[in-house]
């Protein structure tokens, strides 16, 4: 057994440096991100740039998500000169509805349209509200964000501000989720803050930009949107921020990731609701970006570590990287999620790290079993990134 243990010892061995050497990676994305945020700061501020185009936002809305009221209330409270706020919905009887005209009777000064979309245009049910809420719209300039996102006053001047350069053809932003008092909901917003983010930030240092989007916020032009076929032609995809952002970047332009971090509430998960979500999730990126979600397994690096530790029965050397492991990801999870993300959930949630990587690794594990997902009730088959409803 001698030989045996000693191979799996090299190769977990090897998964433990490959897994430190990403965490080194997330600490170097992480510093070029902040310093790519301040140049363009700086360049607005010598330039006097005080151009502000009226903006479309779109909000395809489904039910009720947490918190759905103040989080609607924050993008009329926006210092911005002009903008529409459009809602759409496939039923009119749909429990959001209520919520916008409660907002609406709020803010009786704000163009605020409320859209029922009663054309189903393909498998993506937000994809083909989208496309009709863009026929409403009045303006050159759209943003397209998720129901549950909750922003700062100044989000549209921030997100805005960039695309006053022509070569930048998409603004997204990254997100904390806010955790509702249940642990799948904490461990869903610590993969967010720690690992999510991170994952992005590594991807935009590696491929030299963002070559997808966030439907966090999507800020971009008509005529961008005109050019890579409009939103009827992703109608079908499950990922449709990361086709949106992947086609913007396929086109020449920039993909620009903001300095702006908004907030995303989440749902009370059981933990089944979270792996549930999460396997959702990962069969969509396994799907998009196949050869860097089979590369996701070498980021576990204290697991590999741990292993190396039982593969060489507790050897002084394996110890040692174990603890640069443990390290390392700690460290990762404060520089993104505390420092960059400024998410304090992280700290009282850290202790709550080990469970959420091993269940990550276990949903990586699942995301291979089957090409089915459930999403909003419904069940679809997925391939090459495209949905065929299941019938029941």
């Amino acid at each position: 057994m001698q030989p045996f243990f000693k191979i799996v010892e090299a190769l977990t061995g090897a998964g433990a440096v490959a897994g430190i050497g990403y965490y080194l990676v997330c600490l170097w994305s992480a510093i070029a991100y902040t310093k790519g945020c301040r140049i363009p700061a700086v360049q607005r501020e010598e330039s006097g740039e005080h151009e502000h185009p009226p903006v479309s936002i779109l909000k395809p809305l489904k039910g009720e998500d947490p918190e759905i009221y103040e989080s609607f209330r924050s993008h009329c409270l926006q210092d911005y000169p002009q903008y529409e706020i459009i809602f759409g919905v496939s039923d009119a009887n749909d429990p959001a509805v209520h919520v916008v005209e409660r907002v609406r009777q709020e803010f009786p000064q704000r163009a605020i349209q409320l859209q029922v979309c009663s054309e189903i245009l393909g498998a993506n049910t937000k994809v083909s509200n989208l496309e009709q809420m863009a026929r409403a719209a009045r303006y050159e300039h759209l943003i397209v964000s998720d129901s549950d996102i909750r922003v700062e006053p100044n989000y549209l001047r921030k997100v805005m501000a960039p695309l006053s350069d022509p070569k930048v053809g998409m603004v997204t932003c990254p997100y904390r989720g806010i955790a509702a008092p249940t642990l799948g909901s904490k461990l869903e917003s610590l993969g967010i803050s720690t690992d999510f983010c991170a994952g992005v930030l590594v991807a935009r240092l590696i491929e030299g930009g963002v070559r997808f989007a966030l439907g966090s916020t999507m800020a971009f032009r008509r005529r961008e949107l005109a050019a890579i076929g409009g939103f009827e032609s992703f109608v079908e995809y499950l990922a449709d921020d990361y086709e949106l952002g992947k086609r913007i970047a396929a086109s020449g332009l920039e993909v620009r990731l903001s300095e702006v971090v908004v907030e995303t509430f989440l749902p009370a998960y059981d933990l089944r609701q979270f792996f549930e979500h999460q396997l959702r999730w990962a069969r969509g990126v396994r799907d998009a970006r196949r050869g860097g979600y089979l590369g996701l397994l070498f980021t576990f690096g204290w697991i590999w570590a741990v292993l190396t530790l039982l593969a060489s029965r507790g050897a002084g050397w394996a110890w040692g990287l174990v603890g640069v492991a443990i390290l390392f990801r700690l460290f990762v999870a404060w520089t993104v999620g505390v420092r960059l993300l400024r998410d304090h959930q992280v700290m009282r949630f850290m202790p709550l790290l080990p469970l959420r990587d091993l269940v990550a690794v276990a949903v990586w594990v699942a995301s291979f079993a089957s090409n089915t997902v459930t999403w909003r009730g419904d069940r679809f088959h997925l391939k090459d990134g495209k949905l065929a409803r299941i019938h029941p």
